[in-house]
């Protein structure tokens, strides 16, 4: 087994104005992820009964500690012309959700203007993974009115 997962969600997800919000991911349609680090139960027993309503959907739970690559593509939808966001924002965090007693832990935020049209971008990020605590991609705006990503993969690969 390759110890990677890959995760891609085709379904808007309805962001918030001015909140950060885990981008979530359906269990049905992993691309790839044969040691469960993005399964329904979660190792504190917790079941996510519907993955496009519950934040916990977005959390890979590595296998065990080590050094990992995170890769991450975003696309929200266009801007609207009378005003829309000025400024996109997205970012790897540990226990996002405060599930664990480390707390929440961010890192790799990219503050991005937007521009006309789509608005599509990647990152890739080296990080240490503990297998307690669960990370994810999150993204934020500051629109007045919700807005839509409308794409999302989010990928972790270990080395060994």
């Amino acid at each position: 087994m390759y110890p990677i997962v890959s995760l891609k969600t085709e379904q808007p997800q309805t962001i918030p104005p001015k909140t950060w919000t885990v981008v979530r991911f359906p269990y049905d349609a992993e691309s790839y992820d044969p040691l469960d680090m993005h399964a329904p139960v979660h190792p504190d027993g917790y079941r996510v009964k519907d993955w496009a309503k519950d934040s916990r959907s977005g959390l890979l739970w590595p296998d065990r500690a080590d050094w990992v690559r995170l890769s991450a593509m975003i696309q929200w939808e266009p801007a609207s012309s009378s005003g829309g966001y000025r400024e996109l924002r997205d970012q790897i965090a540990r226990d996002p959700l405060g599930l664990t007693k480390k707390g929440l832990d961010t890192t790799a935020t990219d503050h991005r203007v937007p521009t006309p049209g789509m608005q599509s971008f990647t990152k890739g990020w080296p990080i240490f993974a503990d297998p307690d605590v669960p990370l994810a991609l999150r993204v934020w705006h500051d629109d007045a009115r919700a807005r839509k990503v409308t794409l999302a993969e989010l990928k972790l690969e270990r080395r060994t």
